[in-house]
């Protein structure tokens, strides 16, 4: 496992950013395609580094509904705003296709690495940039047609293999910020365009490079 992170950290160039100490504490932890990493609302200890795979980020609005915020490939942090803020995990993360995250626990960071100039600028970075990424996204929900939204949510739950399970439209339809109907209803039109086909139970694409254009930038990404 420690030749693992080794080599992942040596691919993302980190090892200087960590000191030893901090490296002997990391841990190596894979996740399946549809497993959940963190919950929205819970007390969080680890600081994620997302190494190998994709994660897809959520959040419950004010009115309950689920909204993609963004899909993450490596390299990113996951936890970092939290580890700052010392406050409950913001989003909900999942993984979307096999993963690798190397974990290591907020209380040796904060031991190690508090006055560490390096590591405070790199987090100043990464965590600007998340906030730019939110506002687009939400600028996303909010200006983009629906149909565009689900052809950037099938492209980006697809990366690796052409099928995705749609046993929970609802859910779908939240995440994107329609309704269950409207949902099925665009679904019938890239059906019968040839783009997709939706049987028993998943959604298999058919024409990726239809959807792309559909999509016009994959917004999710």
């Amino acid at each position: 496992m420690k030749q693992a992170i080794m080599e992942y950290l040596q691919q993302h160039q980190l090892t200087k950013l960590f000191p030893e100490q901090v490296q002997q504490a990391m841990l190596l932890e894979s996740l399946a395609g549809g497993e959940r990493l963190l919950s929205q609302g819970d007390d969080p200890q680890t600081l994620y580094l997302l190494v190998e795979g994709k994660l897809k980020i959520s959040m419950l609005s004010p009115e309950g509904k689920r909204l993609i915020l963004a899909f993450k490939s490596s390299f990113d942090l996951v936890g970092d705003i939290e580890y700052v803020q010392k406050c409950p995990l913001i989003n909900t993360v999942e993984a979307v296709t096999t993963t690798q995250v190397i974990c290591i626990p907020y209380k040796v960071l904060r031991k190690e690495m508090a006055d560490n100039a390096l590591w405070l600028q790199f987090l100043l970075e990464t965590i600007t940039r998340k906030f730019e990424v939110k506002t687009q996204a939400m600028n996303f929900n909010l200006l983009y047609p629906v149909d565009v939204r689900i052809a950037s949510y099938l492209l980006a739950m697809t990366p690796t293999q052409p099928k995705l399970d749609s046993t929970s439209l609802i859910d779908m339809a939240d995440l994107i910020g329609t309704s269950y109907r409207h949902l099925n209803r665009v679904l019938k039109q890239f059906e019968q365009a040839g783009w997709i086909i939706k049987k028993r139970g998943k959604i298999t694409i058919l024409d990726r490079a239809s959807l792309l254009g559909q999509a016009g930038q994959n917004i999710y990404e």
